[in-house]
């Protein structure tokens, strides 16, 4: 006949409590800003990259691209999302990193929800990028950047920014754990960083060659762009807000539900 044990820690037979809530969460979230701040030189480069190509194409290229001087008004939400995908791009060397190093299969064997170790690296994700769109806004703002918007256009293109941040990050959160390596995630990252350049970022659509305007119309990047760039400009959304919402919110269901199948399976595996 068998009998139960009884464990003293949990106070049942020898089954542990699941942690409910979100108390894991918070944990991972503090965990991860911790590494974060230990990693100051990865959180400076993410916000000095971005200031860097905005005083460069605002003082270097703008006098031939706009020569009244109101380059820098359109150049600044391109550099937004610019530095949002820098900063997001470490996050695909963490999760890669956690995984490479097996912490993760040791997460797995506590009573938590698997989600918990990618959402904290994510929201940690969400706070240091909108902290270092705030610092390139205010370089922006001494260099002549001049929104006309008000409060609720500023409260709309915050919110905006918000979600693409978290579209971007969960999306790097996922490439991290499909990479084979930390060095693999960052090389895949750069590709998706080179998305903005191909985009109306820098300049308008209807300047590039006939080929390229397709792309640049059809891609996530532009419509996020001119929706940001229209409230904050008070210019004509038109469908622009749409289609980003419908951008990013595609983008991040596929991110999640991509980043749920491949923490299941590879570390399950390992």
């Amino acid at each position: 006949m068998t009998t139960a044990t009884l464990d003293t820690r949990t106070g049942a037979t020898g089954i542990r409590p699941r942690i409910t809530g979100f108390t894991a969460e918070s944990v991972f979230v503090k965990r991860s800003l911790l590494h974060s701040l230990r990693d100051g030189e990865s959180l400076l480069m993410a916000i000095m990259l971005p200031v860097v190509l905005m005083l460069l194409f605002t003082f270097v290229f703008g006098g031939a691209i706009d020569p009244n001087g109101g380059y820098v008004d359109y150049v600044v939400p391109g550099i937004i999302l610019l530095c949002a995908g820098f900063g997001a791009a470490s996050t695909a060397v963490y999760v890669a990193r956690d995984l490479q190093t097996g912490i993760i299969d040791r997460f797995r064997t506590m009573p938590l929800r698997s989600g918990a170790v990618l959402t904290g690296h994510v929201i940690s994700s969400l706070v240091r990028n909108l902290l270092a769109t705030g610092v390139v806004i205010g370089v922006a703002l001494l260099v002549g950047f001049r929104p006309t918007a008000g409060l609720w256009g500023w409260v709309a293109a915050i919110g905006v920014i918000a979600l693409y941040i978290l579209t971007i990050t969960y999306l790097f959160a996922a490439i991290g754990l499909a990479a084979g390596s930390a060095e693999a995630a960052s090389g895949y990252g750069f590709i998706i960083l080179f998305l903005p350049y191909l985009s109306s970022a820098f300049v308008p659509v209807d300047t590039m060659p006939s080929w390229l305007q397709w792309i640049a119309e059809n891609q996530p990047i532009t419509p996020i762009i001119e929706t940001i760039r229209g409230l904050l400009f008070g210019l004509p959304l038109g469908s622009e807000p749409l289609w980003a919402l419908g951008w990013c919110l595609g983008i991040l269901l596929v991110s999640v539900a991509w980043g749920a199948w491949l923490f299941r399976r590879k570390a399950g595996r390992r």
